[in-house]
């Protein structure tokens, strides 16, 4: 939709509305109020981010070094005529950190069909390993490598979890990638595999929103996405504007919401000692 007729829809709509709130809005419920204006701004901000993502104009977003060394890793398994070992967690696809390793997955497959490097994918569970499969089938369609690609690329070892890990254990010791890449949920395995990647000499980057492994994946690993910077990687390596518009939008929302917490924090104070009547947070609260 072109900017003329989205600000043509968004008027009209615009009007509509205040049609009718001015008519009494009827079957409008008072007490939701707060949460009908956190969903008109929520949805305002990230539209107003991706159009603007999408007209070309430029978006800062800082630079984070676990995502540029993607490629590096890629490209330095390629010059040595090793493997590429990715490892998408230990949990099934209704984890969001499962979703998020199966799409940065997509970007690696990417990478690995471009430079004709080998790439290997062990998983523990069926659901994902389908998922995968498909992931990475699409990936090297679109670089025009369809020959390269083969099912076995994409497999299954268990559903235990330290049978999964000493599987994978045994495969970084027999073929020795040079490049092992850990994104998704993980538990107790984390350390395990990290420090055998470390004993080989692979360089490793992790990626998770556990806050339990994160250490582990630091301490044993050259680059370590945390948290939002995992969930965020699918922008950084696509540069689609609408991934890059939405994380900066996430960006203004949360400078948003800082300045409405420490504003209330401020009201609640005067109102506690007596210098306002309006009790903020009651106002806030759903009831």
């Amino acid at each position: 939709m072109k900017d003329k007729q989205f600000w043509s829809v968004a008027g009209i709509i615009f009007v509509l509305f205040m049609i009718y709130w001015f008519a009494g809005h009827p079957y409008f419920v008072s007490e939701r109020s707060v949460m009908f204006w956190s969903i008109l701004i929520v949805g305002g901000v990230l539209i107003y981010s991706t159009r603007m993502a999408k007209r070309g104009e430029k978006i800062f977003l800082r630079t984070i070094p676990g995502l540029k060394a993607v490629e590096e890793a890629v490209g330095r398994s390629t010059e040595m005529g090793k493997p590429v070992l990715y490892v998408p967690g230990i949990m099934d696809m209704d984890q969001v950190e499962t979703v998020a390793g199966v799409v940065v997955l997509g970007h690696v497959a990417k990478m690995t069909a471009r430079y004709e490097t080998s790439l290997n994918v062990p998983v523990s569970r069926a659901i994902v390993m389908k998922a995968a499969r498909e992931s990475c089938r699409e990936s090297y369609l679109m670089e025009g490598r369809p020959d390269l690609f083969h099912d076995d690329m994409v497999h299954y070892l268990t559903d235990d979890q330290f049978a999964y890990a000493a599987g994978v254990n045994g495969i970084m010791l027999r073929e020795e990638p040079a490049a092992c890449l850990y994104m998704g949920k993980f538990y107790a395995e984390s350390l395990l595999l990290a420090e055998t990647g470390n004993s080989i000499g692979a360089i490793q980057i992790a990626g998770t929103a556990s806050p339990s492994q994160i250490p582990f994946f630091v301490t044993a690993c050259d680059y370590t996405l945390i948290g939002e910077e995992f969930f965020a990687a699918s922008a950084y390596l696509s540069q689609e504007p609408e991934l890059i518009g939405g994380v900066k939008g996430q960006d203004y929302l949360k400078i948003l919401a800082i300045s409405v917490m420490i504003l209330g924090t401020f009201l609640n104070f005067f109102h506690d000692l007596g210098w306002t009547s309006w009790d903020f947070l009651a106002y806030l609260t759903v009831q």
